[in-house]
């Protein structure tokens, strides 16, 4: 007899625990060829957790969660803290795009946060070839001073971006 392997449902995947794999990513990819330090990675790395917790990722596929009703147990203990936690991360996300500046946060957003490569990035803003590079390592610098000023020193071991 074969062996028949139970997947679990896939409403089952913990989403909180799912990261950027830093091998496939832009950031990862500048970063191993020496392009980025690991402050500034640490630093786009943070500003992509908080993208991804405040649900700003474009979606390929319909939502087909529950929507909550009512003021049940699961509302005010499960939906409410989520929509909480995605408030301020949406917070947190918007308070460093901001201190990035206009003209720098167009790359940091395509590059660190939707995984842009920068070839794709310069092409969809205007910019001329490898201009990129340069630029997202000024925004870079900005978001790291912006993250010391607010959080003090930056985590390099931090996984999930947060202190």
């Amino acid at each position: 007899m074969i062996g028949r392997r139970v997947l679990p449902p896939s409403d089952a995947v913990d989403r909180q625990l799912v990261a950027v794999n830093l091998t496939e990513s832009p950031v990862g990819w500048l970063a191993r060829r020496g392009m980025l330090t690991p402050v500034q990675v640490a630093a786009a790395e943070r500003l992509r957790a908080d993208h991804g917790r405040a649900g700003l990722a474009a979606r390929v596929t319909m939502r087909w969660d529950p929507s909550p009703g009512g003021r049940s147990d699961g509302w005010r203990d499960g939906a409410h803290a989520q929509s909480l936690g995605a408030i301020d991360a949406k917070r947190r996300f918007d308070a460093a795009l901001a201190a990035v500046g206009p003209g720098l946060s167009d790359i940091l957003w395509r590059v660190a946060c939707e995984g842009e490569g920068l070839a794709d990035a310069e092409r969809g803003l205007g910019w001329p070839v490898r201009a990129g590079k340069l630029v997202l390592g000024l925004a870079l610098d900005r978001l790291a001073a912006f993250y010391e000023n607010q959080y003090g020193k930056i985590h390099l071991d931090n996984r999930d971006g947060l202190d």
